[in-house]
């Protein structure tokens, strides 16, 4: 809705139905000596053109802070057009809230009902829901939908799978409900390995969980490790930070995932401290899938009258049945980004989207030939497939160094690996998007021959 003021007639009958007299009568508890009395000490008005030419002479005194960065590792910067951002503010869209009457948030609802047809198709699944929190709470609530279905314990999650993916599913399945997660070695090209896997899998298995692309830019084997995990009746997850990537690798549920999950930041918005994020969820087409699934979801329908409409299909949450047979206690959904995902995705159309993903790999593959090529620096892992994010080991042997040394040349050089294994604190990770140009990859490469 608009912002409609309220009148002078309106502000009194709201004044007489609480029993106070005059507005500033609701601020009694601030002390008049902490009140403003009397007018703020600003200038006096000018008319627009001049504000403007104030206001510009004032950000002319600012000190540019951007810095050339290479910094992935689950958040990356791809160009978002301005045309998102508008679109998003239109007053219908504004807001998150659950559309609980779908007779007057049609917008909404088929906003949804899109966003989760487009989820679908990128990871090759029939099922999504609404959006989850994030990435990390989409794998957690992953793992928990897989213990649900096979009636097992134990969850393998690869040692490829994000950091904070792999903590958050700690968490969920550590505590209360007696849950218990393994982790399982990577293989020499940094990506699950099916042999450990099928070495550590056993009969109280649920899921395994594996990073697809893993956390250290490569592409694992999927099809191998859901032949090996469904031979033992343990379902498959697959979690991807980057949806990009399945522009060009094959998508998970054609592989033989059976759960689909992910971070959908990179298409919907900017990288921020921390979020926001977008949770994707896809699963397979199966009734018990479906009574499983966490969250919420859209479906089309047609009214007594025929005509195309969308509804709550599902909302099996805490706040809408029993508690006890709620499938998550995650009670929204991000539903802000995940309108701002579908109308990317819609403005690049699927030649778009491919054609970002096709530039990406282009250009990473550039610089890690570049990179690779210094005196000094190899590869951390055995060569595999990869998209737009690799692994190096630096000369000295200190990732930290290189970082502290490329941030003096104002560029961020990706993410020192030491932070979150300090067994490998001679790697940095690396990250690539279409944003980057050849002089700014040469760049980097020259900042890193003088380390």
């Amino acid at each position: 809705m608009r912002y409609l003021p309220h009148t002078d007639e309106d502000i009194a009958s709201m004044l007489q139905a609480i029993g106070r007299a005059t507005v500033d009568d609701l601020f009694d508890s601030i002390p008049e000596e902490a009140r403003l009395n009397g007018a703020l000490r600003v200038p006096p008005p000018v008319d627009e053109a001049t504000l403007m030419a104030h206001l510009s002479s004032i950000a002319r005194e600012n000190q540019a802070a951007t810095m050339l960065s290479f910094l992935g590792a689950g958040a990356y910067s791809h160009h978002i057009p301005p045309a998102v951002d508008q679109l998003l503010l239109r007053s219908e869209f504004y807001t998150a809230y659950t559309p609980y009457q779908p007779e007057v948030a049609q917008g909404t609802l088929q906003a949804i009902w899109e966003f989760q047809t487009i989820v679908s198709e990128l990871y090759g699944l029939p099922l999504a829901n609404a959006s989850l929190y994030d990435g990390a709470s989409a794998t957690a609530e992953a793992s928990q939908m897989a213990r649900r279905l096979t009636k097992r314990n134990t969850v393998l999650v690869s040692g490829c799978v994000h950091p904070d993916y792999r903590k958050t599913t700690e968490t969920y399945l550590g505590g209360p409900a007696g849950g218990r997660v393994r982790i399982v070695a990577i293989g020499a090209d940094g990506a699950a390995d099916p042999a450990a896997i099928a070495a550590a899998i056993d009969d109280d298995t649920a899921a395994v969980v594996v990073g697809y692309p893993s956390f250290y830019g490569a592409l694992p084997d999927l099809a191998e490790i859901a032949r090996v995990a469904h031979a033992r009746g343990a379902l498959v997850v697959s979690a991807n930070s980057e949806p990009y990537a399945v522009a060009l690798a094959e998508s998970p549920g054609v592989l033989g995932a059976d759960i689909a999950v992910g971070e959908g930041q990179p298409v919907a918005c900017a990288p921020g401290f921390g979020g926001p994020g977008v949770g994707l969820f896809t699963c397979r087409d199966d009734r018990q899938y479906l009574q499983q699934l966490p969250g919420r979801l859209c479906g089309a329908t047609r009214d007594v009258n025929g005509k195309r409409g969308f509804v709550l299909t599902l909302s099996t949450r805490e706040q809408h049945i029993r508690r006890e047979r709620a499938t998550s206690n995650i009670c929204t959904n991000q539903g802000l980004l995940a309108l701002s995902l579908a109308i990317r995705v819609s403005l690049l159309g699927k030649t778009g989207f491919v054609e970002v993903a096709r530039r990406c790999l282009s250009k990473a593959t550039y610089l890690r030939e570049r990179v690779l090529s210094l005196p000094g620096y190899s590869a951390a892992f055995d060569d595999a497939p990869f998209f737009n994010e690799f692994t190096v080991k630096v000369r000295g042997g200190s990732a930290a160094r290189v970082c502290d040394a490329l941030e003096k040349e104002r560029i961020i050089a990706g993410l020192d690996l030491g932070r979150v294994d300090t067994t490998r604190k001679d790697a940095l990770l690396v990250a690539v998007t279409e944003k980057h140009t050849r002089e700014e990859l040469d760049r980097f490469v020259a900042a890193l021959g003088r380390v």
